[in-house]
């Protein structure tokens, strides 16, 4: 059973450089594609970026596209979400996710999912 612990969320202002962590354990983690959504209160999962096994090839959201960074260390089994010039519409908690079958952007395509951190931005 593959585990996903994010940390690294909390209370930022507008414009800040936060970098949240996600500690994954039970697996393989070099053969594990690995990935981060998004959900704000009353809206649908978002898809925000994805890392590839093996490439290290990376995806993101529209709306996060040359803000954020996704990267993993294999050494440490960890994946970090560098998070540039937050915005308040930044605001939702953020899941970590693996497992990927299917499309990168589709919630339902991805196995495991981490409990989530909250990130608020206020302005």
């Amino acid at each position: 059973q593959v585990q996903l612990v994010e940390s690294g969320g909390g209370l930022v202002q507008a414009g800040d450089s936060p970098r949240l962590s996600c500690a994954v354990s039970g697996g393989t983690f070099s053969d594990y594609t690995t990935g981060w959504f998004r959900q704000a209160p009353g809206n649908e999962r978002e898809f925000v970026a994805a890392i590839r096994r093996g490439t290290g090839s990376t995806r993101y959201g529209d709306l996060v596209k040359g803000r954020f960074a996704v990267s993993r260390d294999n050494a440490k089994n960890t994946v970090y979400l560098q998070m540039n010039n937050l915005k308040p519409e930044d605001t939702a908690v953020y899941h970590c996710v693996g497992g990927i079958t299917g499309a990168y952007n589709t919630p339902t395509s991805w196995a495991d999912w981490g409990q989530g951190t909250q990130v608020t931005v206020s302005s």
